[in-house]
């Protein structure tokens, strides 16, 4: 039987790359569902390819626009973040690709958690803003959260076959960004287009970024702590310019594991929809004739305060972690649209996480309004 796939965030890097996965291997999947923020023309293309049962878009005002292009398919076209927080409950569905960006991505997961369907999971803001509800979640249910990040997928796979116990630490690795030797007065002048130019991935906007800032590896810290059940202080970072480790396990033994590969988003994406297999690939394969040099260097939290401030918000727990990722949002898109800078990004989320209202035991509803609070307040800060 093959596998009924819903794709959450379908036009994105993620979704196009889970495409290409399932394109590769017909025999083994099928595209159930798919739905995308705005990217309306890119949909339609989808849909009209892989045939799913049900196109969904978030923006409701594109609605009209996908439903006539759809008009001679006989496919359910939905719009809304509720529709598709429905769309991921349906029956027939194996597995969710949760790969929406951002906050979005949260409620629709535990939707499909609740309905029972495999996660593979590679929208990292769902566990930095209610990591504990999302685990919770999955242990009721009995449901399988499989990592779709690299970092995660490589500690993942490094841990099949081992005790829980035996791990020491996880060895975080991150590539340092575009700005991994610029000095810190180099780093008040760079721009997004700068940002926008990872050295390794090919990643959406807002992801990059993030990457840049290191506040990518700061959410992936977060993640880590709810995924493998470890104190922060056991997750270490370090920057390795390669990206070829993709990350390891040291254990209590002094062992490390590791898992590496060439930077390629599709071999962890296929490892999550086939896990425990493994398929054959035609991916592309590392050469370690050819990597004469492969370094690890500490992160520079001066340079890049935001891994310090994922670290703090960890440690402090509760909603901290949702009001993090809140601000970042907001402040991550004021960088790309030129309203604010980029060493100005960190001071404004820290400001955000001073003001913002603390709870220590939040719900969903807490974390709800945690994330409007979270945003206004930085909203207020960069018109100010």
């Amino acid at each position: 039987m093959k596998k009924q796939i819903a794709i959450l965030g379908s036009t994105g890097s993620i979704g196009t790359q889970t495409l290409d996965v399932v394109r590769a291997n017909p025999e083994r999947f099928e595209v159930y569902a798919i739905a995308a923020h705005r990217s309306v023309d890119k949909l339609i293309e989808q849909a009209r390819e892989f045939h799913p049962e049900v196109v969904c878009i978030a923006d409701e005002t594109l609605y009209d626009p996908l439903r006539q292009a759809l008009a001679d398919m006989p496919y359910k076209v939905w719009a809304g973040d509720q529709a598709i927080a429905d769309m991921v409950t349906m029956p027939s569905i194996d597995i969710v690709v949760a790969a929406m960006v951002g906050y979005a991505g949260l409620l629709p997961t535990m939707q499909a958690i609740r309905a029972q369907k495999t996660i593979a999971l590679a929208n990292k803001e769902t566990m930095v803003v209610a990591g504990e509800i999302i685990c919770d979640l999955a242990t009721r249910y009995h449901v399988p959260v499989l990592p779709v990040d690299s970092e995660h997928s490589a500690i993942f796979q490094s841990l099949v076959g081992e005790e829980h116990r035996a791990i020491e630490k996880i060895l975080l690795t991150a590539s340092g960004g575009p700005f991994r030797t610029f000095t810190l007065e180099q780093m008040r002048s760079v721009t997004a287009s700068q940002a926008l130019k990872h050295p390794n991935w090919d990643m959406g906007a807002k992801i990059t970024i993030d990457s840049a800032s290191m506040m990518n590896k700061g959410f992936e810290v977060i993640e880590a702590k709810w995924l493998f059940g470890v104190n922060y202080d056991q997750i270490e970072v370090l920057v390795h310019p390669q990206s070829i480790v993709h990350s390891a396990v040291q254990f209590t033994d002094g062992a490390i594991k590791a898992q590496l590969g060439a930077p390629d988003m599709r071999l962890p994406i296929q490892y999550a929809l086939t896990f425990p297999e493994r398929l054959p690939s035609d991916f592309p394969r590392a050469d370690l004739l050819s990597l004469h040099n492969l370094t690890f260097e500490q992160p520079d939290l001066q340079r890049f305060p935001n891994l310090q401030l994922a670290y703090r918000a960890i440690a402090k727990g509760g909603n901290m972690p949702c009001v993090l990722n809140a601000a970042n949002e907001v402040v991550n898109l004021a960088f790309r649209e030129g309203r604010c800078g980029f060493l100005e990004m960190s001071d404004i989320i820290a400001d955000t996480m001073e003001k913002t209202t603390y709870i220590q035991h939040p719900t969903y509803e807490d974390y709800v309004a945690s994330d409007a609070e979270a945003r206004q307040i930085t909203n207020n800060r960069l018109t100010n």
